[in-house]
């Protein structure tokens, strides 16, 4: 006959395992830079406006 009694600090222990692992994958992770939306947002805007100069002259 098994036993139908589950040990609460089982899942409480894999919890912590996750929320720990989770954590430090996070902090080891490099921040990415806003650099490569920002240039991308200003050659945009810049060939907007040549087009605006260009069609409008």
């Amino acid at each position: 006959m098994s036993d139908q009694h589950i040990d609460p600090a089982g899942n409480t222990q894999a919890f912590r395992a996750f929320a720990q692992r989770s954590e430090d994958e996070a902090a080891a992770a490099p921040k990415k830079s806003p650099l490569l939306p920002i240039v991308a947002v200003v050659v945009v805007v810049a060939v907007i406006g040549v087009a605006a100069f260009l069609l409008l002259r």
